[in-house]
């Protein structure tokens, strides 16, 4: 029996309320051996105080040693295990941004990147532009036509945007073109499967016209694509958990991901507050809240450490608005690790806390790495959070007699 099947099986509706807050690549290293991670560092009196009362763990987001994109990291947390559920980064765009994907359309997330007059990449992420010149951009990049196919163009957020490509025999297994560092060209669209070959073809030739296209338009003179693929058949998170799910999140990705699952997409605003404003007012109309809060990831990529301790705090800020509702269960996780001394994604296990009014509570009274490792959910793999929350919220039968 899968673990799906299970839990439609166990399943008990009731009015219960779970909250589920991803601080987006929590999980840190200290900068020097025997030191602090960044949530070590930084004050956290109301996320400390729900570890006093609550219990900790760390979660493997797919297998040990693995590093997991934002995707599988997200699907993990819902209860999707990422090695049977792959989905496409592009996809998690394109429905972030309320595309209609069909079921003759690959959909790819653009990065625009700068590159030098040896077409180097110097920048992946053309010095981050703001969305108004990447809207811009897409507007330009949307005139390139290729027979036989329609080309989609959208912005997305500051330097991402989507592109889809619509047509008959279009496979969606194709490899990325950015390379992930710089100093080096981007790399070529390669199909991984025959089915594919039509789709890396169209592509490239793409690719070939938008180099062009964006010539002249310094820093933003290029882009990268990542996560070419289609969208896939998904089971539903209320069909798999009896959960009526809103998700309250910024980003456009993040978004997808919980359109993807079937989750309500609530306007969140653009800032924390709004999204803390957000839940409440939406509080009677739900059993399962997803909130994302992306800043943590995108200081760790950037390599700096007090920002991200900062964002941190700034988090730790907005839990007494959570809390003053009074969820029966409130976890507070992320989808991965982003160490600010990697500047990058990594493998390492992820701090969590879950607060209940039947947790066992354990010895820990602080919210860190290092106290997650002597926390009593132990650690486990990700996709075991949601049966752990539906079974704090007394939402599951007993299994077997």
């Amino acid at each position: 029996m899968s673990l799906h099947d299970l839990m439609r099986q166990l399943q008990v509706r009731n009015n219960s309320k779970i909250v589920l807050v991803v601080a987006d690549g929590l999980g840190g290293l200290p900068l020097a051996p025997g030191g602090k991670t960044e949530l070590e560092t930084a004050q956290t009196p109301n996320l400390d105080a729900l570890a006093t009362r609550g219990v900790l763990g760390s979660s493997t987001p797919v297998i040990p040693g693995i590093t997991p994109g934002s995707g599988p990291g997200h699907l993990g947390l819902f209860g999707y295990d990422p090695l049977e559920f792959r989905i496409g980064r592009g996809v998690l765009e394109a429905l972030g941004i309320d595309f209609d994907l069909g079921p003759n359309d690959v959909a790819i997330r653009g990065n625009f990147c700068t590159i030098d007059d040896k077409g180097i990449i110097t920048d992946r992420r053309a010095g981050r532009i703001a969305s108004e010149i990447g809207a811009k951009l897409c507007e330009k990049l949307a005139k390139i036509k290729i027979p036989g196919v329609e080309c989609f163009v959208r912005p997305v957020k500051e330097y991402r945007l989507v592109i889809v490509f619509r047509g008959e025999g279009l496979g969606g297994n194709v490899e990325d073109t950015d390379p992930q560092k710089t100093g080096v060209p981007p790399l070529d669209p390669v199909a991984r499967d025959a089915a594919s070959k039509k789709t890396a073809d169209i592509a490239r030739e793409f690719l070939k016209q938008a180099r062009e296209v964006l010539k002249d338009d310094h820093p933003a003179n290029f882009f990268t694509m990542r996560g070419i693929d289609k969208r896939p058949q998904i089971p539903t998170f209320e069909e798999v958990y009896g959960l009526r799910a809103g998700a309250i999140a910024v980003y456009p990705m993040y978004r997808g991901l919980a359109r993807l699952v079937s989750m309500k997409v609530l306007d969140a605003g653009q800032t924390l507050a709004d999204q803390c404003a957000r839940l409440e007012k939406t509080w009677n109309d739900f059993d399962f809240f997803f909130l994302h809060y992306k800043y943590t990831d995108s200081t760790g990529e950037d390599g700096n450490f007090a920002a991200k301790v900062e964002r941190i705090e700034q988090l730790d800020a907005a839990i007494p608005k959570i809390t003053a509702l009074k969820p029966d269960v409130l976890m507070v996780t992320g989808d991965h690790s982003t160490p600010s001394k990697m500047k990058s994604h990594s493998w390492h296990p992820v701090p969590v806390l879950l607060a209940a009014d039947m947790c066992r509570t354990d010895p820990c009274t602080s919210f860190g790495e290092a106290e997650c490792l002597k926390g009593g959910l132990g650690q486990f793999q990700a996709k075991y959070l949601m049966s752990l929350a539906m079974a704090h919220a007394g939402r599951l039968e007993k299994y077997g007699a």
